[in-house]
């Protein structure tokens, strides 16, 4: 058989659709490569984002904002030490972004002046924060990426 130009046209169009439906029969099949959406209810989130940013810009406007660090008991967020942590209400979520089951959320009820997550619900790596919280009619809300 005589190999000319055609012959590998032919040859290399061919080589290259193997190499594109191998490739995505693997990303198909394979349980490796299975990414899931940040949440599920991703486009009413979406609607609702202007909500978050006016939470936001709130925060800024605060003297002093939240703050965490990380203790042998496990992760300290501490509120602003100018307003009465009685008053405090809302939800802190902490997002996986590498597993969904280890994310919860929890209930701010606080009896001191900062609300700690024990160590045992969280594992070392990236997280993200979520805290989304009111204080006497005004919601406010804090948000970063953190590594535990």
């Amino acid at each position: 058989m005589k190999f000319n130009w055609g012959t590998g046209i032919v040859i290399a169009f061919i080589g290259f659709i193997s190499f594109i439906m191998y490739f995505i029969i693997t990303m198909n099949i394979d349980d490796k490569y299975n990414h899931d959406l940040v949440t599920e209810d991703y486009y009413a989130e979406e609607l609702a984002y202007q909500k978050d940013i006016d939470k936001l810009k709130n925060s800024k406007n605060l003297i002093e904002n939240i703050t965490y660090q990380k203790t042998k008991e496990g992760l300290k967020i501490l509120f602003p030490n100018n307003i009465d942590f009685k008053n405090i209400t809302g939800k802190v979520f902490l997002y996986r972004p590498s597993n969904k089951q280890l994310d919860f959320d929890t209930a701010i009820s606080l009896s001191k002046s900062y609300l700690l997550i024990p160590d045992n619900r969280l594992v070392d790596g990236r997280w993200n924060i979520k805290i989304d919280w009111q204080y006497n009619g005004k919601s406010y809300l804090f948000k970063e990426s953190i590594n535990y």
